[in-house]
């Protein structure tokens, strides 16, 4: 099975109103009524076969994510479904607002040769993903990530958030936290993504480089 980059998505027709985030594509469609999201989801369920989507149903719409692998690696599967999925929203009158959509991930800092995950995994419930990641089973929760400060910060206030968005809205986001009294800690990977620090200097990163298209255009 070949990986799919964020660019091959988006090159695919018919999907428009779809983002890649951490762990995956997605789409938000707004609904008039909760009994017309539960109707849409059905048909959703029926076309998705043995490909079924993560599903989120809410009284506002619903937001759907497509992946292949744990990692949330994608393949041409989840474009065709992706598209489907599209022309079911359209059928039945639903309008996309990819502003919606994010995925937030806590990046947990951890000493030289401290190994944190397994307290980590016990009391959240969470499972080990290959080396560096834990997942909610269920996917409902933020991932946690594991890593090594380089260089050395001993102490507490070392872990941050990562908040995935699309890269259309990354740079009103960032404009957004700044006007409610954040600040840009480190700019210099953008607009793949921006450091950010809260008023109260807690850290926050707000990542578009899993949706830039010219971002990873290897298949692997």
């Amino acid at each position: 099975m070949s990986r799919m980059s964020a660019k091959q998505f988006h090159d695919r027709p018919g999907v428009e109103d779809w983002r890649v985030l951490f762990w995956g594509a997605y789409a938000f469609y707004t609904a008039p009524s909760f009994l017309a999201a539960a109707e849409f989801v059905r048909e959703v369920a029926e076309a998705a076969g043995d490909h079924p989507p993560d599903v989120d149903l809410r009284p506002e719409g619903v937001t759907i994510r497509t992946f292949t692998r744990a990692d949330g690696s994608l393949a041409e599967g989840d474009a065709v479904l992706a598209r489907r999925i599209s022309e079911i929203a359209r059928e039945r009158g639903l309008v996309a607002d990819p502003s919606r959509v994010q995925q937030i991930g806590i990046a947990v800092a951890q000493g030289d040769g401290v190994d944190t995950r397994p307290f980590w995994t016990a009391v959240t419930g969470y499972e080990d993903l290959e080396d560096v990641d834990a997942i909610d089973p269920l996917r409902r929760g933020p991932h946690l990530w594991f890593h090594e400060l380089d260089p050395p910060r001993p102490g507490r206030g070392r872990t941050h958030i990562d908040v995935s968005v699309p890269a259309d809205v990354i740079e009103e986001r960032i404009r957004a936290a700044v006007a409610a009294g954040g600040r840009i800690a480190d700019d210099s990977n953008a607009p793949s993504w921006w450091m950010l620090a809260s008023p109260d200097n807690h850290g926050v990163d707000v990542a578009a480089w899993p949706d830039r298209e010219d971002f990873d255009e290897e298949e692997g």
